[in-house]
């Protein structure tokens, strides 16, 4: 009986030892305590995998001695003998596996628009040095664009030739509308804002439109994705303005759980000046803003995000000239015809602008190959423009804009094997309000615009070399716009025999039209990425797309205040076919790398402004400015190397040219970007007290390219008879030479602070000279001499 009990006893403690539910678990991380997601763990036939913090669980373990593995593509792989005898918890740090690194080739498959074609980025630290200018400026750094600039503080960018509507900026992943139609409006950005900025040179970003003829200009603000706390501010000041700016944020990452970021920029600068006389009225001023509050669960995230532009900015006084013989004069004399001494004030002429963007977010992983994307944004745009009238009405804005914009998009991502699938839907609803109270007829009118489109896009990998691309995209848009012409404008340009459906009725010498257009356009994309050995990638695309007149091009009908000139839109204007071939070459070796594109563009219905006379009116003399059509033909290459001479020694060469035609007539293309090169030499030093010194030298030629659209205008002698003269608007100025200077150096002044003091000089040698881009060439020079000091604490 004795033996019996003792039998039973060893039984159930057997059965305990074996069936006993165990559970192990803990985290595993790498060697900077970063939790590593995706790492295998094996105990005996079980296998887990670790969550985004490195966290994993294996439950129903037995009594007893067991091995644990742990393996992750780059690291060393662990094995290790663990006694279960109860729960129990167990953290590894895991090693990167020195000898495999080596082995590994990283290809790039990420959130790019497209695999076959070049993304050209510009770094966050790029993006700093230039905290106290414009976005337009930053993008110059980009070989193969160029900026189309009025007066020294307004920079819009040219890529390979396009700019205006036809290159869309997309600011955290909404399409910034902001009358970006105007050769003078800049986009309304803070440059401290983004954290990253790409730059697509073709239209392949089908998801934000099909009308990016010229490319993409792609806004990424700072993210962090890891538990920290961190800011930055940066104080910038100049000589040439006597100003300078401030910009501070404060930065919240978290993976699971609220993350957010503030940016906050003031800018006070008064007028720049030329290496021979002031600018006078060239000063400017902006106050901005940027917020978002990020909430990330384990299968979605949820997003608001808010931005604040508000800038003035002065007009050269010089551009605004009181008669024939005075626009005459200041574009032969080569001199300006208003030059007052240096002040902080802005008169007339001079923008005022106000944007507004606003968008919320929401993401849903269904797992790790699928997500959905749903986004509303909403953006108000306010423009006054102030010209010099007489009395009180110089306090009166002569043109008063209000622009205001819904969207909605629908965006979906699948990856399945080696595809990758991406498609969506999106509306969109746009209304310009263009008030009565300035006691002129606005330059652009009220409006209405509707917009949907839907597209798909899709990539596969048909081995570890080759990539192939594709995408399709629809769009439909109306617009209706209400507008007063004069009889006589009417009848000249013959809409009375063109469009006698869109007049509501005659009211004395002019007629209210309401002009209405219905457009259904279709681009598309295709393309492929092919790698060779030892490093050398090929990217190939060629694209479709078409862009619509947009409201400047279609209405415009008087004076432009900024520019100083006399728009006239035409309302039978077609819609622009783009097709465009481009190809890329990159290679890179140890310590030299090199990228050449050369892309051929054609462009049916072109649209371009191009100056056919001269118009006084009751505010003075013009030149006046004619949105026409033609079939063009556009085709250049960018080029650029980098070259590590040794390791403090470091070269970058960039160079681009490219060559426009005006098919139907036989000449060259207006505002095409002359053949330019940079050559930029560094030195660092990375021990004890970091330092970068930076010398680049900037080459632009002589445009010889160009139309020859001047024209004969009238003047009065000193008998006060007329006598014909040529005035000259076309030849371009000469070419020009300039050096540039960068330093900075890090130091560790406070703690828990790293504190960089960066010293430039911009045209070292005081440089005059005029650029071919730059709408005021005509009156005055370009900027001379510039010091700049800067400051920044990261803590």
């Amino acid at each position: 009986m004795q033996a019996k009990s003792y039998s039973v006893f060893v039984f159930f403690w057997f059965t305990a030892i074996v069936f006993s539910q165990n559970k192990l678990s803990g985290i595993i991380t790498t060697e900077n305590q970063k939790g590593l997601e995706g790492c295998h763990v094996h105990i005996g036939n079980k296998t887990v995998n670790t969550t985004k913090k490195g966290y994993y669980e294996i439950k129903d373990l037995p009594y007893g001695k067991c091995t644990i593995s742990l393996s992750f593509v780059g690291y060393q792989a662990i094995d290790t003998l663990v006694e279960i005898s109860r729960d129990t918890q167990l953290h590894f740090v895991m090693k990167q596996n020195a000898e495999a690194l080596y082995e590994v080739l990283i290809k790039q498959k990420g959130n790019t628009l497209s695999q076959s074609v070049v993304e050209q980025k510009v770094k966050l630290a790029t993006i700093e040095k230039f905290s106290n200018q414009s976005l337009g400026d930053v993008l110059q750094e980009v070989a193969g664009v160029s900026g189309l600039k009025t007066g020294s503080t307004v920079v819009k960018p040219i890529v390979n030739g396009m700019f205006g509507s036809r290159v869309p900026i997309i600011n955290n992943n909404v399409r910034m509308q902001d009358q970006e139609w105007g050769s003078e409006h800049a986009p309304n950005f803070d440059v401290n804002a983004a954290g990253k900025i790409s730059v697509v040179k073709g239209a392949s970003g089908l998801q934000y439109g099909g009308d990016a003829v010229g490319g993409l200009v792609i806004l990424e603000p700072i993210q962090v994705r890891k538990d920290t706390l961190f800011g930055r501010t940066m104080l910038n000041l100049a000589s040439n303005g006597r100003g300078g700016s401030v910009t501070t944020s404060l930065h919240k990452g978290n993976d699971l759980g609220w993350s957010w970021n503030v940016l906050g920029t003031f800018k006070y600068m008064g007028d720049r000046e030329a290496p021979d006389y002031v600018l006078s009225n060239t000063g400017n001023r902006e106050a901005n803003f940027t917020g978002d509050i990020k909430y990330t669960g384990d299968r979605y995230f949820v997003s608001a995000f808010y931005s604040y532009y508000q800038t003035t900015i002065g007009i050269l006084s010089a551009s605004h000239t009181g008669s024939i013989n005075d626009l005459y004069n200041s574009i032969n004399n080569q001199k300006p015809s208003v030059i007052n001494d240096f002040t902080y004030n802005i008169d007339n002429p001079k923008q005022e602008v106000l944007h507004h963007l606003a968008k919320l977010n929401y993401q849903y992983y269904f797992d790790e190959t699928a997500s959905l994307s749903s986004q509303y944004s909403f953006q108000f745009n306010k423009r006054l423009e102030f010209d010099v009238r007489r009395g009180n009405f110089n306090k009166l804005a002569a043109l008063d804009l209000e622009l205001s914009t819904h969207n909605l998009n629908v965006d979906f991502k699948k990856t399945y094997h080696d595809w990758h699938l991406k498609s969506g839907v999106n509306a969109g609803f746009q209304n310009n309000f263009a008030s009565p109270a300035t006691g002129i007829r606005p330059l652009i009118p009220n409006y209405e615009k509707l917009d949907a489109g839907i597209y798909a896009i899709a990539s596969v990998s048909l081995s570890d070399d080759l990539v192939v691309d594709g995408g399709l995209r629809y769009d439909f848009s109306k617009v209706d716009a209400k507008k007063f012409y004069f009889k006589s404008r009417w009848t000249e340009r013959g809409y009375d025999v063109l469009f006698p459906e869109f007049v509501v009725r005659e009211v004395g010498d002019q007629i209210l039209a309401h002009p209405s257009f219905t457009f259904h356009n279709l681009s598309a994309s295709l393309g492929f990425r092919k790698t060779f050995d030892k490093q050398w990638d090929w990217y190939t695309n060629i694209s479709l797309a078409t862009r619509n007149p947009n409201p400047s091009e279609f209405f415009s009908d008087g004076l432009h205040h900024s520019t100083g000139i006399i728009e006239l839109g035409d309302l039978s204007l077609q819609k622009e076919e783009s097709l465009k071939f481009s190809t890329s070459l990159q290679k890179s070796w140890r310590a030299f790398s090199f990228e050449l594109n050369p892309f051929v563009h054609s462009v049916k219905n072109y649209m371009f402004l191009r100056p056919v006379g001269a118009e006084t009116t009751i505010r003075g003399a013009f030149p006046v400015w004619e949105y026409q059509q033609t079939k063009a033909l556009l085709g250049g290459v960018d080029f650029q190397t980098n070259w590590e001479i040794t390791s403090q020694w470091q070269h970058r060469f960039s160079m681009a040219y490219i060559k426009g035609t005006d098919l139907d007539n036989d000449e060259p293309l207006i505002d095409m970007p002359p053949f330019h090169f940079v050559n930029a030499l560094e030195w660092k030093k990375k021990d004890g007290c970091p330092l970068l010194l930076s010398l680049k030298s900037e080459v632009v030629f002589r445009q010889k390219s160009f139309p020859n659209n001047n024209f004969t205008i009238n003047l009065i002698d000193l008998n006060g008879e007329l006598q014909p003269a040529i005035l000259d608007i076309s030849t371009p100025p000469p070419g020009y030479h300039l050096l540039h200077f960068y330093s900075e150096m890090q130091l560790e002044w406070l703690p828990k602070t790293k504190t960089t003091i960066a010293f430039s000089v911009q045209n070292i040698f005081n440089t005059n000279y005029r650029d071919y881009l730059n709408r005021q060439r005509f009156f005055a020079d370009e900027v001379g001499r510039n010091f700049q000091i800067q400051i920044k604490f990261n803590y």
